[in-house]
């Protein structure tokens, strides 16, 4: 099951691309979002009064889902999109991919867990691979520290969530119980901001929008993340966010089907490093073998 759901993350994550470049245009970004997360807050809510498992958090749950809804559905999509506009977008998916990285030294820091060392090594491994994919793009492109401090800021934020995340599932919520809030959180985040800074508000009927709409609503954002926030609360933060480091080989795969992407060496190597990564997180820990009880001396008549 945890295999599925983490080969059903990277195929759907890995093409919302397409979606998002064709949501570009007379709709401004921040609606854009907005739309996204508010359609999905209504399915999953819709979902949960159906099958009668609507809760309403309470206590600390209501403030750790508040945070969720703002670092998750909110901070770190505004995050990436500044950030698009000064770095090239190979760069911005290596330093998202980063969040494996950053969920091991998240959950040391705040929840004292012990490091895994293949979950580091194949992060590592991960990202070098990133970089040699995206390399062409990286060395030509231009980038300004500020558009990597929000590159950054937007992969912390997202980290941040899906720590938020695994403290919610312990305490008994389910990932589409705080998705739904969640969403409902970063939705009013986003209008309210629209509404306070002027944006205009704008719809674009046209069936490429709407058809992207609801592609990055229902399998993003209602499948994409449930899914997701489920492997982190089963497999820990660190290696269900490994995930995100295949969402690029995925594009690209995608890209050289619809716009002509050719693989070069370079790129196959990188791919055969992102592999590498992957078998080194997921790889389990031999078992220990008992120890073998030492021989009784043989007792004296």
């Amino acid at each position: 099951m945890n295999a599925f759901l983490y080969l059903l993350v990277v195929l759907i994550w890995g093409t919302t691309w397409i979606a998002l470049k064709w949501q570009l245009g007379p709709v401004p970004i921040a609606l854009s979002i907005a739309y996204r997360f508010g359609l999905a807050a209504l399915l999953l809510f819709a979902w949960l009064v159906w099958r009668r498992q609507l809760v309403v958090p309470r206590g600390k749950a209501l403030g750790w889902v508040l945070a969720q809804g703002l670092c998750l559905f909110c901070l770190n999509f505004v995050c990436f999109l500044n950030a698009s506009q000064t770095v090239a977008s190979g760069l911005v998916a290596v330093v998202f991919s980063s969040a494996a990285l950053w969920n091991a030294l998240l959950a040391r820091v705040i929840h004292g867990r012990a490091i895994a060392p293949q979950v580091l090594a194949g992060g590592a491994l991960g990202l070098a691979g990133l970089v040699l994919l995206f390399w062409p793009e990286i060395s030509g492109g231009h980038a300004t520290a500020a558009g990597l401090a929000w590159a950054l800021g937007g992969t912390l934020c997202f980290s941040t969530g899906n720590l938020l995340s695994a403290a919610l599932q312990k305490e008994g919520l389910k990932p589409v119980q705080t998705n739904a809030w969640g969403m409902a959180v970063g939705t009013a985040i986003l209008l309210g901001y629209a509404l306070l800074a002027g944006v205009p508000f704008a719809f674009d009927v046209s069936a490429r929008y709407v058809g992207a709409l609801l592609y990055l609503a229902i399998p993003g954002s209602v499948v994409g993340f449930t899914a997701y926030l489920t492997l982190v609360g089963r497999l820990g933060p660190e290696r269900a966010a490994y995930s995100t480091v295949l969402f690029p080989v995925v594009a690209l795969n995608v890209s050289a089907w619809v716009e002509g992407y050719v693989w070069t060496a370079p790129a196959l190597a990188g791919l055969v490093l992102v592999m590498a990564g992957n078998v080194l997180v997921f790889r389990k820990k031999p078992a220990a073998s008992p120890a073998t009880p030492s021989p009784r001396p043989p007792a004296r008549a």
